[in-house]
């Protein structure tokens, strides 16, 4: 096993004021496992083009690869309505709903991802479903609330209703642009919000309703996470987990990463996923400039052993869980990513799980 680089150590070695043991554990409301998932939703497409995934040179179905190395959560994306996308994408309810459902019936649990998009909706850009692009604000909130009910409804009937669902993706600038954009449309994001979290309890029937996550791509960035969780709430804007992306070329160090973590657990009070994570096995990210860790399988699986520690470690054992991002994908720059090689072949990364599923570390 490759040597972890000194700064991964000194993240690990976590001081105690940060530290999980000076806390005592807060019963959760709501409860929730850790969740050990990926967000899978280009599976169904690369394994119906004939991409394989092997396991010990073995092909498996990839959700049975995933499940046979402790993963019980998975994390589908939704877009409004892809026919629309600029670029191709399989991601509608129907193929959404038998991914999903294949999931649970396997064990998994389930986080559906509204990205109230057509198309990609991210820290960068969110581009309003063309359906909406001409409605007031009082026709959108309408027609958020009601996208949500029915779909909802609909993945309930068909066998795949979700444990969790996340209320857009990504959404520190806002969501559904020009309506919901940051700082100038604060209350209507509140409403908009407000309507999508109507809409899934109303989806849920008499069914318990999913968890609601809020999602934010500002994992080693404090001070903006505080700064938009601290106006949600002011805004009465209720939800149960806070979700956090976390790429380190673009989410601060390890360190900030830490520092957020505690900050989050110390302020709200509120379980966290970092829903979001990835790490290149082979150079891509940081060529030319200093890496947290060597981009390769032994570093890529060294980052995910670290980020595992760290959440973990997160105060009053509010570090709820690590999803990957699209760790099983066909060929193309986002492979690298991912937790196969070219030839589909499972790097050390996927094994990280494999020792504290079994008991191997302490859970927390």
């Amino acid at each position: 096993m490759a040597v972890r680089s000194c700064l991964a150590l000194a993240v690990v070695a976590t001081p105690p004021a940060v530290a999980r043991a000076q806390h005592a554990p807060l019963p959760l409301r709501p409860a929730l496992d850790y969740a050990i998932g990926a967000d899978l939703s280009f599976l169904a497409q690369a394994e119906a083009r004939g991409v394989p995934f092997k396991d010990s040179g073995v092909v498996k179905p990839g959700l049975q690869l995933f499940r046979d190395h402790g993963y019980n959560w998975i994390r589908l994306r939704l877009f409004h309505t892809v026919a629309n996308s600029p670029w191709p994408l399989p991601n509608d309810l129907a193929y959404t709903m038998a991914l999903a459902r294949q999931a649970k019936a396997m064990g998994y649990k389930f986080l559906l991802d509204y990205h109230y998009s057509d198309t990609w909706a991210d820290g960068d850009k969110q581009i309003m479903p063309k359906a909406w692009e001409t409605l007031g604000t009082a026709e959108l909130v309408r027609a958020v609330e009601a996208y949500t009910r029915v779909t909802i409804a609909a993945l309930r009937d068909g066998g795949a209703m979700p444990d969790m669902v996340q209320v857009g993706n990504e959404i520190a600038p806002g969501m559904m642009f020009p309506a919901g954009k940051l700082p100038e449309h604060w209350d209507t994001l509140a409403e908009l919000l407000k309507a999508g979290i109507r809409g899934v309890k109303a989806g849920a029937g008499s069914a318990p309703p999913p968890l609601i996550m809020l999602h934010i791509d500002k994992g080693g960035d404090a001070a903006r996470t505080r700064w938009w969780f601290d106006n949600v709430l002011q805004r009465g804007v209720e939800f149960d987990v806070i979700g956090q992306s976390y790429y380190p070329w673009w989410h601060g160090t390890l360190l900030e990463l830490r520092d957020n973590l505690a900050m989050m657990a110390e302020r709200y009070r509120k379980p966290i996923i970092l829903v979001e994570v990835a790490y290149n096995y082979r150079p891509s990210e940081y060529v030319g400039k200093r890496a947290p860790f060597p981009e390769t399988p032994a570093g890529q699986r060294d980052f995910l052993e670290t980020i595992h520690q760290l959440v973990l470690d997160t105060p009053y054992g509010l570090g709820k869980g690590v999803m990957w991002w699209e760790p099983a994908v066909e060929p193309s720059p986002i492979r690298s990513r991912g937790m196969f090689d070219d030839a589909g072949n499972a790097l050390p990364v996927l094994e990280v799980f494999d020792k504290w599923t079994r008991g191997k570390l302490p859970k927390p």
